[in-house]
């Protein structure tokens, strides 16, 4: 069987710093595959090679097959691979249905004269766009705010609606760059819930950096750990909580 997603033996250097050495896993169509290590230790860099905002100088990543080492952001996009960033990327001066919706043009195949006319084809397109992202709003429980301004409101609710947009485009692959960073513990405990029934109802598989190790052995069918840019570790939560050098290089650092 085929892998949803395949990272051969990439490499990504910055000049002389070394962010990711030779990293290499598979993550299994409809699993939630987490990445964790300390801080510095390259996550976000592995994750900016798969959706394609960096380009490894060695080895590949195929997509169900397909090798997209070199292909553009917007492609991946297309074929299905989504995210949401650390840092809040939202549009802070729109509301979060336009933010919602701006996610949607991926999808859209009337033209630009079409789609300014909005007639025929064009307005049933929006109709369907809306339709989706109404549905995603009462999903991520967002009904109340949905016309307020992102800039607006609190940081927690930010998040989710950076969660709405990834699933906007509708993805196969869903990469989350610690979606709970930041939030309090109520907070988190709605982030896992979204991130779950996406994971069970939509069957949607799932790649998720995370720091709070305790809501990673919960949720994941399996772990890889990183840490200098190495992969030091990956299995079973119950095989990384017992692997001696995760546990020196990060789990330990919960004890001391």
């Amino acid at each position: 069987m085929v892998s949803k997603l395949h990272v051969a033996a990439i490499s990504l250097r910055f000049g002389g710093i070394k962010a990711l050495q030779q990293i290499d896993f598979h993550v299994q169509t409809g699993e939630i595959f987490s990445v964790i290590g300390p801080n510095g230790a390259g996550k976000t860099s592995l994750i900016n090679s798969i959706n394609g905002f960096y380009t490894p100088q060695q080895g590949s990543i195929r997509f169900e097959g397909l090798d997209i080492t070199h292909m553009p952001p917007y492609k991946r996009a297309g074929l299905g691979i989504s995210r949401t960033f650390q840092n809040i990327a939202l549009y802070t001066n729109a509301t979060v249905l336009d933010n919602l919706m701006a996610a949607r043009h991926i999808h859209m195949r009337t033209s630009m004269l079409a789609g300014a006319l909005f007639w025929g084809k064009a307005q049933r397109e929006e109709i369907a766009h809306r339709q989706r992202v109404e549905e995603i709003i009462d999903f991520l429980e967002l009904e109340s705010i949905r016309k307020s301004i992102v800039g607006t409101l609190s940081y927690g609710l930010r998040k989710r609606i950076e969660l709405g947009r990834a699933l906007a485009l509708e993805p196969s692959l869903l990469l989350l760059d610690e979606p709970m960073a930041g939030m309090n513990v109520e907070e988190k405990e709605d982030m896992a819930r979204y991130i779950l029934d996406i994971h069970e109802r939509q069957g949607t598989t799932i790649m998720l950096i995370e720091h709070d190790i305790g809501l990673v052995m919960d949720i994941s069918q399996r772990i890889a750990v990183i840490n200098f840019g190495i992969k030091i570790g990956e299995g079973t939560p119950a095989e990384i909580s017992q692997n001696p050098a995760v546990i020196d290089a990060y789990l330990g650092e919960q004890e001391r």
